[in-house]
């Protein structure tokens, strides 16, 4: 009894440490981006050893996708936000769309640093299952206000579609936000965003 007691305090502490060690990462690639993302840095923060990080996650490529996740869930959120009222027709399902994509560039804007880690992050190892839960979560947003404007698509198109629809607004919202490159002013990047979204729906019902 005694010693499942232990066992029990020791996993408990071990789980503070883990999501302070989480906590931590997140701030420290708020701030600097990926490049911010060191160990002993990490260690320091926490109270952490620098050896015994490796006692609560694998690795930073999995402590990177522990705070992706976080950032997911809250992308996940505002764009569910951005998602209000009942969809009957093919303007209210445009209108959606809009709606989602304005979302999703001040979503990035707000959170550049943690935004973009979710697409600069590379690993050599497979994503884990539950990374890409994450991931394909988001693309119900989109596939839902696709439905009524891709009757003639399956399940299957339609996700892919969806994904394509992303990756569009995404080149939009990167190039845009991008100060080295060809970066927009906001008004001017959300008016582009609405352009391309109506673009593509025009074009889905000449389909």
């Amino acid at each position: 009894m005694f010693k499942m007691e232990e066992t029990n305090k020791t996993d408990a502490r071990r789980a503070m440490q883990r999501q302070a060690m989480i906590k931590a990462a997140e701030r420290a690639i708020a701030a600097h981006g990926l490049a911010g993302l060191r160990a002993r840095d990490l260690a320091r923060e926490t109270g952490v050893a620098l050896g015994a990080i490796y006692n609560l996650v694998e690795d930073l490529d999995e402590l990177t996708l522990r705070v992706a996740s976080r950032t997911l869930a809250r992308f996940d959120a505002a764009l569910a936000a951005s998602a209000t009222g009942a969809i009957t027709t093919r303007a209210e399902a445009i209108e959606r769309l809009v709606a989602i994509a304005r979302a999703y560039r001040l979503f990035a804007s707000q959170n550049l640093n943690l935004w973009r880690a979710l697409f600069e992050h590379r690993t050599p190892k497979p994503t884990p299952e539950w990374a890409k839960a994450d991931q394909l979560a988001l693309f119900r947003h989109v596939v839902t206000p696709l439905e009524p404007l891709t009757p003639q698509m399956n399940v299957e198109q339609r996700l892919l579609f969806a994904r394509s629809f992303f990756a569009a607004v995404h080149g939009v919202v990167l190039l845009g936000l991008d100060e080295k490159f060809i970066g927009a002013p906001i008004a001017l990047l959300d008016a582009e965003v609405e352009r391309i979204v109506r673009l593509v729906c025009a074009g889905l019902s000449h389909q």
